[in-house]
């Protein structure tokens, strides 16, 4: 193998696949990037079994080849060097590297040792706009379980219907569903489990909304293929049934208060800060005025042995005086990826769900479970 590519270059592609390198491995090889000239481009790839993902980068190819070596090396080392021509050389197991006035030899292992990527082929496939899947994945991915002792919740149901594309994420505390649309209509209804952590790294390779992204499953329905321009991803497919999600939508509310998420994100967090030592409880009243506009929310938390204190915010208020308790920090984290100005908080009583809901879409509905405390 004999090419030569641009430092900038190849040190994007490195950072790329650089999530998918192996840390923790009973199979060393994965440590390793594979690197294998590919229909006249140089194509990167790394593994950790559990996703794998591949870039293609721009070369002037001499001679074909392939070999893989120490990712974590190779990267530091092509980073560290000056914005020019990098020069490839393979000789037997050896990649010499040469970069204006410096060099390097970097000893690697067989490319045929390496794991095989999967190819995903013929199977479903649909597409979809980078900005609107990027934006589901951000309201959705936070609240699924990092806790393996039910893996189907530690992965995103992922439904297509239509010309819809529902995520749903929940970890036995808190959901959160969100409906977004598809640029190509699918003809048979298809849902997966796709794990969090991958949909997370695909967020991190979305990086232009104008993006299309192409999103393949594999006939035995056992692994998803999502191409980026010039970037595939493959990730495994939990197996197994995702909850009923639907049915745990509280549909009716006795209570409503339209609140300015910003003031509402502001009171939360100053309430975290004594809620750490309080079970991370927020309690939260919500107060009728003379008019729907003259309503209140307070929220308070208390610790002990620190302290206590109150916040008082401008509300909208729909229906009777109530009072529910949550768990501060799942407050934080649903108001945090909203973008909207205003959120609606709607409640039964206290001992069932509140829904959080963005004012002004109907895309998006946020699950909280209440905490038990006493008044």
């Amino acid at each position: 193998m004999k090419l030569s590519c641009l430092q900038e270059n190849l040190s994007k592609g490195l950072s790329i696949i650089g999530r998918a390198v192996a840390t923790r491995t009973t199979l060393p090889i994965t440590q390793n990037v594979l690197i294998v000239t590919d229909q006249s481009q140089l194509k990167l790839a790394a593994t950790n079994l559990e996703i794998a993902i591949c870039c293609w980068v721009g070369a002037k190819i001499e001679s074909e080849g392939s070999i893989t070596v120490p990712a974590r090396v190779f990267s530091e080392f092509i980073t560290s060097l000056p914005s020019d021509v990098i020069s490839m050389n393979l000789k037997h197991h050896t990649l010499e590297l040469k970069c204006g006035r410096y060099e390097a030899r970097i000893n690697g292992l067989d490319a045929a040792d390496f794991p095989p990527i999967p190819q995903v082929g013929d199977g479903f496939q649909t597409r979809v706009q980078a900005d609107e899947l990027k934006h589901a994945i951000t309201q959705v991915a936070f609240a699924a379980a990092t806790e393996e002792s039910r893996p189907v919740l530690t992965g995103v149901q992922t439904e297509f219907d239509g010309s819809k594309l529902t995520l749903a994420a929940a970890d036995g505390f808190r959901l959160a569903v969100h409906r977004a649309n598809l640029l190509e209509p699918v003809k048979e209804k298809v849902a997966m489990i796709i794990p969090a952590k991958a949909l997370n790294e695909l967020n991190r390779l979305m990086t232009e909304s104008d993006e299309k992204v192409d999103i393949t499953l594999n006939a035995q329905k056992s692994q998803v293929l999502f191409r980026v321009k010039n970037i595939e991803m493959v990730s495994q497919l939990i197996q197994g049934t995702f909850p009923n999600y639907s049915q745990l939508i509280p549909q009716s509310y006795g209570t409503k208060a339209r609140v300015d998420v910003a003031e509402f994100l502001r009171a939360i967090k100053m309430a975290s800060i004594f809620a750490r030592d309080g079970s991370g409880i927020a309690r939260v009243i919500i107060t009728p005025g003379a008019t729907p506009e003259a309503g209140k929310v307070t929220i308070s938390a208390r610790a002990d042995e620190i302290g206590d204190n109150v916040g008082e915010i401008d509300a909208l208020v729909d229906g009777e005086a109530s009072k529910i308790a949550f768990n501060a920090k799942y407050l934080s984290d649903v108001l945090s990826i909203v973008k909207q100005a205003q959120v609606s908080l709607e409640v039964t009583t206290p001992s069932n769900p509140g829904v959080i809901r963005p004012v002004g879409v109907d895309n998006y509905d946020h699950v909280v479970m209440p905490m038990f405390v006493q008044w």
